[in-house]
């Protein structure tokens, strides 16, 4: 594996990013990996390399560089669990990176990604987690040219009840799109499980909504307490034939 840490000029400041792929037999396609609510960390970089090691260019952002950098973003990641006043914390950056700033964010890194000789032309793969739901129904809608497969997993946002929901837009996305979420998921509560489906089905798009039995919220990270290896494969598995579908045919 080739892995170096860039900056992506955006309008609001420089965006740290990680970047992995495969040492040899490039250019290869390339898949955007976007973060959970912890930030930026070595667990989200060896799940990229996972990525990287089936094939892809992947490139793994710092959404939360309007406010600071890995382990400097206001709150102390270890204590999340433990102490209201730090999850708090969290929730409030989680919630001023909102999907507009992220769908912005993603133009440069459309940009970076085809400006490097590493990465193949072509359609792009996207992931995203958590938070990062709302990002990947949102940047299909916005750049429907550019993305050919998109998954979320535990995504949340998805469907709000605000007049900009993500899921109002869905109808524009061409991508394939697949939905994973978790069984017990205090963030994505039943009546969403019930209706996110729906709604995508009246969108008509290509979607897949996928419910894993026994899960929690975090089910696919290895060192969350929810972690479900066998879950967690089934995760992979979706995944990697979802971009061999799409980003290497």
């Amino acid at each position: 594996m080739k892995e170096f840490e860039t900056n992506i000029a955006t309008v609001d400041g420089d965006m740290d990013t990680f970047v992995c792929h495969p040492d040899e037999g490039g250019p290869f396609p390339a898949v955007i990996m976007y973060m959970d609510a912890p930030g930026i960390r070595e667990e989200l970089r060896d799940m990229a390399r996972r990525i990287g090691t089936a094939g892809y260019y992947v490139i793994l952002p710092n959404l939360y560089y309007r406010w600071g950098r890995e382990d400097n973003y206001g709150f102390e990641r270890a204590r999340i669990r433990e102490d209201e006043n730090e999850l708090q914390k969290m929730f409030d950056l989680m919630n001023a990176a909102t999907t507009e700033k992220i769908v912005a964010d993603t133009r440069p890194m459309i940009d970076f990604i085809a400006n490097d000789a590493e990465a193949k032309k072509g359609p792009l793969g996207a992931v995203g987690y958590c938070m990062s739901g709302k990002y990947i129904v949102g940047i299909g809608a916005a750049y429907p040219a550019e993305f050919a497969a998109l998954a979320s997993y535990y995504g949340v946002g998805i469907q709000t009840e605000e007049a900009n929901s993500p899921h109002l837009d869905a109808h524009k996305i061409t991508a394939e799109l697949y939905l994973a979420f978790a069984e017990e998921d205090v963030y994505v509560p039943p009546p969403l499980l019930k209706s996110i489906p729906e709604e995508m089905e009246k969108a008509g798009i290509n979607c897949r909504v996928e419910m894993y039995p026994g899960t929690g919220h975090g089910f696919a990270f290895p060192q969350r307490p929810a972690y479900h290896k066998q879950a967690a494969e089934r995760h992979w598995e979706r995944m990697l034939s979802l971009f061999e579908r799409n980003l290497k045919s």
